[in-house]
């Protein structure tokens, strides 16, 4: 067990250093979104792009392991709207909202730190093969059962445009792309460039972390708390435990199956709090849910990581 919080300790310590920062006014919240501006258009960007430009494709999207993942996140989505509308009595748009947050795990700035220092850094290739597809997927299955319940406003076609474009210029999809590119042609960078591009990227995580601590101040746990149960308890236990059975039954190599159980173990990432509050719905629940579901994860993800 020592060996388990010597993993995970150490991250939620760097989350809860930034919190307190911007809590106490030592780093203010100006300072913390300049952070994050860097971390997300900058280094982690440059972080995937080096991952993805030398991952082995065709070890990386394997099958299995998008499957267990991905049939997972769907299964999550499907849970977080049936809790919404049967348990807490609320509409089908703010089923949608608490299902995409229940839904869109924190796979970068949460999972990655805790991956590599549990099995290293050799071990994942598997973690970028989900990342890289994760932000399309959740955000295509989002808005399109979204813009189907409302049945008006731009509708289905309208709200896919607004994803795809926003998809299109996102910094992280752009890292992902580009990687892709250089992967498949089967380039290089040039030595200095090589090195310029890495040390920005050995910047990614610990700055992310300490960033996200900061922006997490934001967040107050208000709202419905059987709503914030119902998503936290989706997103840390029923993923996990689905990655893990539908894993199990595929044949997964433990590689691949430790990265889609580890991933899928993580809280409800910020995008769950900007989806909800690009529609108007659920914003308070998807607020404090990655506020609360990132606190309980340290005890959770300690759980999941003992049972690996």
């Amino acid at each position: 067990m020592l060996d388990v919080l010597a993993v995970t300790v150490p991250v939620f310590l760097i989350i809860g250093a930034g919190y307190l920062a911007v809590w106490r006014g030592v780093f203010t919240q100006g300072q913390v979104d300049g952070l994050m501006v860097f971390t997300q258009r900058f280094a982690i960007p440059c972080l995937l792009f080096l991952a993805v430009s030398g991952l082995n494709l065709a070890e990386g999207f394997e099958w299995r392991l998008l499957t267990a993942y991905y049939s997972g996140s769907i299964v999550c989505f499907i849970a977080g709207i049936l809790g919404t509308l049967f348990w807490l009595k609320r509409g089908p748009e703010d089923a949608v909202a608490v299902g995409f947050a229940a839904m869109f795990a924190n796979t970068v700035l949460l999972g990655l730190p805790i991956a590599e220092r549990a099995f290293g850094p050799e071990s994942l290739t598997p973690n970028y093969a989900i990342i890289a597809l994760h932000a399309a997927f959740c955000y295509f299955v989002g808005v399109a059962t979204m813009e189907t319940v409302r049945a008006g406003g731009s509708g289905f076609v309208g709200g896919a445009r607004t994803v795809a474009r926003s998809l299109a210029t996102n910094p992280l999809m752009l890292g992902v792309a580009l990687g892709l590119a250089v992967n498949l042609a089967g380039l290089s960078l040039p030595g200095p460039a090589d090195e310029a591009v890495r040390l920005i990227a050995s910047a990614a995580l610990p700055a992310a972390l300490f960033g996200l601590g900061g922006v997490l101040v934001q967040y107050r746990p208000e709202g419905d708390a059987r709503g914030i149960a119902l998503c936290c308890a989706i997103a840390l236990l029923l993923h996990p435990a689905w990655a893990w059975g539908a894993g199990r039954l595929l044949g997964l190599e433990e590689g691949a199956f430790r990265a889609a159980v580890l991933t899928a173990a993580m809280a409800p990432g910020v995008n769950s709090y900007l989806f909800a509050a690009m529609h108007g719905r659920a914003v308070r629940i998807t607020a404090s849910s990655v506020l609360i579901g990132t606190a309980a994860s340290v005890v959770t993800v300690s759980g999941w990581l003992l049972v690996l």
